[in-house]
């Protein structure tokens, strides 16, 4: 089969598409013909090597797919060949098949496309669980999105309009402000002029917003912090900015306010209950149709560099995805 193969860290230039052996199955898994993959924040890091974590050379980038199953193993009854299915797995999704446990896999509604399925899972999980499980997001409160248009900023958006939050999102270019207008944002901020926690403090009535969340980083998160609510709570999400952020202990003290970490890898681990359960709301919402996932750029697979590129440029209006086929 054909596959991205990351053979040293390095820029997404020097990546290529290899020939590679198609996977076998073990016990339990299934093997998926993909038809979409996504592209995130995390799969650039990973590439150059500096991800948090680095998986072992070789590997094949990748970690969300959607596809159609090729074959099972003898010993899995609920995935068919033929079956339209969604996944997640630590690597491999930019290849034409991949082999994953049988629980790595959720079934497709037959209205989600391939690249829509591919845009939901990591996005839409990780915006459920930090305003649910993590800020209790209560209806009428106030919800500041940082990097709004992003995809796991617009994921945010439409997740708390869901929820009944009060949605100000904030974005550096009238595109991408325009974006999240579109898919429920009620307010929106430039966040890249001087005076912006200004127009933030006229938009919330002096009050500031509840629940921030911020997978930005850098000085956009400090200014945001001192402009929170009485009990507010400050959702870190990741750095796309390229830059992590040092907050003065004093301002969670004086603004009564919560610093609240999100890390989508730990909580099937750590809070299998709660990953259940949110898995559980957010395909009841995709198959009423309740929420659509954002589909960003769509590249064909032989293109997968610009999917890399437009991501890591900060440009991209909601999740980069490379089609297969």
């Amino acid at each position: 089969m054909k596959a991205v193969v990351v053979e040293n860290y390095d820029s997404i230039d020097r990546i290529a598409i290899k020939e590679i052996d198609a996977p076998g199955l073990a016990a339990g898994e299934v093997r998926v013909r993909i038809g979409a993959a996504a592209v995130g924040f995390v799969d650039g890091l990973k590439v150059q090597g500096l991800y948090q974590t680095k998986d072992p050379l070789p590997f094949v980038p990748g970690t969300e797919f959607a596809g159609t199953v090729d074959a099972v193993a003898d010993n899995v009854g609920a995935f068919k060949p033929g079956m339209p299915v969604i996944g997640m797995a630590r690597s491999g999704a930019l290849a034409e098949y991949i082999a994953v446990p049988s629980a790595a896999l959720q079934k497709l509604p037959p209205q989600v496309s391939f690249e829509a399925g591919a845009s939901f899972q990591a996005n839409y999980l990780t915006g459920l669980y930090a305003l649910d499980a993590r800020a209790a997001l209560r209806q009428g409160e106030i919800l500041l999105v940082l990097g709004a248009a992003g995809g796991v900023g617009i994921a945010a958006v439409q997740i708390g309009k869901l929820m009944g939050a009060r949605v100000i999102a904030a974005a550096s270019t009238a595109e991408k402000r325009d974006f999240a207008v579109r898919y429920g944002a009620d307010q929106t901020i430039d966040y890249t002029k001087a005076d912006w926690r200004d127009t933030l403090k006229e938009l919330t009535g002096g009050y500031g917003p509840d629940v921030i969340y911020d997978p930005v980083g850098g000085d956009v998160s400090l200014q945001a912090f001192r402009s929170i609510a009485w009990r507010g709570r400050h959702l870190v999400v990741g750095f796309a900015s390229g830059t992590i952020p040092a907050l003065a202990f004093n301002l969670p003290l004086l603004k009564g306010g919560a610093l609240l970490g999100v890390d989508l890898a730990q909580i099937q681990k750590r809070e299998p209950e709660t990953h259940t359960r949110l898995m559980a709301q957010l395909f009841d919402w995709l198959a009423s149709e309740k929420l659509q996932p954002v589909v960003g750029k769509v590249v064909p697979f032989e293109n997968f560099r610009e999917a890399f590129k437009t991501m890591q440029s900060r440009s991209a209006l909601g999740k980069m995805i490379v089609k297969f086929g």
